[in-house]
């Protein structure tokens, strides 16, 4: 294992020296559990009956039942219409508040990317349950006003549609388009705008014919990674368009598994995350593909770059009302309602007597034993997953960028799959590796530990590009010369590298946490009563026709993140003055 070393001090020491080898395992073993989930998926599709059968039948009767079926056409036709309005409404908010952020004088940015960062990490759901108040056909406030109001018979806006969905995953995930078309339009060379403007061209003309071709291809990368996001989003089909029949490709899925009336449905399930897997890998290179091609148009070139910024004036007022509406419907709007249905015995209009109506009923009738487990296991699972995760990480990143091993980048694409490959197909895998292969040697079906297993494989792929990130910016001279020292690599760890990613860690360590606190996605296909988190009891108490219930404890659950959100904030605030 002389490989693994950065250099070679004498013979003692890399005997001495355990922590290289437990990292290059820590790596082999990781890796291939995330292969294994995969596998495993692959293999049970192929399987006809049930997999406990003492000889089993293989073949392509799941397939063939699958894509056979006309449900499974109108589900991907549907969850293509989600995606497709998804990216829409994100791309609608988030190019031209990106653009006003990096290449406008706009007052206010500390606050514009604070709020934009802090608007991925509300809950997916609670912002559909505030629309499926606001809109819904029957109870929806608007609807019920224009009924009541102008006599309108029928719906005016149905949020419960493909349409409806969409807006409200597009708002969900323009935050996420601000972040990333940010980038692009902070790469982009202002000179070149200046000389289109100086031959003549307008503003509107420069942004056509310069900044959209140089931005284009990042942007692209941008829209198939929403995409693919939106395809397989869990939170807003299933509290929105579940009770209308509405099914999207992971609600779908749920249901193959989940039947009320029949036996679960693993193979067709495993047959469909297959199909899901390779349309999946297909956007996943083209998306590298898109990356790649946008590094040819890079014009920051050292001294020649110039980061002048257009001048707004007066125009900020607009620029903050355009911002401030995305706000209004996205955040502001929604939670509100949420709020305010928490504290109605029912939904109704704002009134004096609605007003007069107002109690903790919701909030005095929760199951509160299954809301203090649910906390508990959320906790546990938002602070175990990011330790582990970035302790994980930090292994990868040694071994992929440290080492000398030949066959290191294999590693690295092992920990990126579960970034190309949706989590709820992780989810399933681990479903059927807890029920088929581990439950007789390590039955953790049903328990929190399957959840933490795949919350770390989720979550991987973000740790590593992080800790990538971190190493890299550290000069391995700091380590040669602790090497030279006779220093062995834990010491080196412990007193050079691991303070120097303290800052990296932490802010990782807390993104992490929070995003594992509100996960909904992966946790509903592996909870039972013996794992139940807080996200998945609010979703059956709104499955179960709870919608007061369900409100209210999104309302303590969104009160309980806060803490971690506003040190979050901190932390984030203090590395932008840093890097300032």
């Amino acid at each position: 294992m002389a490989v693994l070393a950065q250099d070679r001090p004498d013979v003692s020491s890399r005997t001495r020296d355990l922590l290289p080898h437990f990292m290059l395992g820590t790596v082999v073993i990781t890796s291939l559990v995330i292969v294994a989930h995969l596998a495993v998926v692959l293999w049970l599709s192929f399987v006809g009956g049930s997999p406990t059968d003492e000889r089993l039948i293989y073949g392509l009767g799941n397939y063939h039942e699958v894509f056979t079926d006309t449900r499974t056409y109108r589900v991907v036709l549907d969850t293509c219409g989600f995606g497709l309005y998804s990216l829409a409404v994100a791309l609608l908010f988030g190019i031209p508040t990106a653009w006003l952020a990096e290449r406008t004088t706009l007052p206010g940015k500390t606050v514009l990317f604070t709020l934009m960062t802090l608007g991925i990490l509300i809950p997916d759901f609670a912002s559909s349950m505030g629309w499926l108040f606001l809109l819904h056909p029957r109870i929806g406030i608007v609807n019920v006003f224009l009924a009541q109001t102008f006599g309108i018979a029928g719906p005016v806006f149905d949020v419960t549609g493909i349409a409806g969905m969409g807006w409200v995953q597009g708002l969900n995930l323009a935050p996420l388009a601000f972040i990333m078309t940010a980038a692009v339009f902070r790469s982009l060379d202002p000179s070149l705008e200046e000389a289109a403007q100086m031959s003549g061209a307008g503003a509107l003309s420069s942004l056509r014919r310069i900044t959209a071709p140089l931005a284009w291809p990042g942007i692209l990368a941008a829209v198939i990674y929403i995409f693919t996001i939106s395809f397989a989003a869990f939170d807003v089909p299933a509290i929105i368009g579940w009770s209308s029949r509405t099914y999207t490709f992971s609600t779908y899925l749920y249901l193959l598994i989940n039947p009320q009336d029949v036996n679960p449905h693993y193979g067709l399930a495993a047959a469909l995350s297959s199909g899901m897997m390779i349309f999946a890998g297909v956007l996943s290179v083209w998306y590298g593909t898109m990356q790649k091609r946008s590094r040819r148009f890079a014009v920051v070139t050292g001294k020649a770059y110039r980061p002048r910024l257009l001048p707004i004036g007066r125009k900020a007022i607009l620029a903050w009302c355009f911002i401030g509406l995305y706000f209004v419907l996205s955040k502001l709007v929604p939670l509100v309602l949420l709020a305010w249905a928490s504290f109605l015995p029912y939904f109704q209009l704002p009134s004096a007597r609605a007003i007069a109506a107002l109690s903790l009923v919701h909030y005095r009738a929760l199951p509160w034993n299954l809301a203090i487990t649910g906390f508990s296991n959320t906790a546990l699972l938002a602070i175990l997953t990011p330790a582990i995760t970035l302790a994980i990480a930090i292994a990868f990143s040694w071994v992929v960028l440290r080492s000398r091993l030949r066959f290191r980048n294999l590693f690295d694409l092992a920990a990126f799959l579960p970034h190309a490959i949706p989590g709820n197909v992780f989810g399933i895998g681990a479903l059927l590796i807890a029920l088929y292969a581990l439950q007789r040697l390590i039955p953790i079906y049903g328990t929190i530990w399957i959840l933490l297993l795949v919350f770390v494989i989720a979550r991987l792929s973000y740790a590593t590009r992080m800790t990538n990130a971190g190493l890299i910016q550290i000069h391995t001279e700091l380590e040669e010369s602790a090497q030279v020292g006779g220093a062995t690599l834990a010491s080196i760890f412990r007193r050079v590298l691991l303070p120097l990613l303290a800052p990296t860690l932490l802010y990782a360590f807390l993104w992490i946490a929070l995003l594992t606190f509100r996960e909904l996605t992966l946790a509903v296909f592996l909870s039972t009563s013996g794992n139940l988190t807080l996200p998945v009891l609010i979703w059956s108490l709104w499955l179960a026709g709870g919608l007061g219930q369900a409100s209210a404890l999104a309302i303590i659950m969104l009160t309980l993140m806060i803490p971690i959100t506003g040190l979050y904030w901190y932390i984030a605030r203090r590395q932008q003055q840093i890097l300032d």
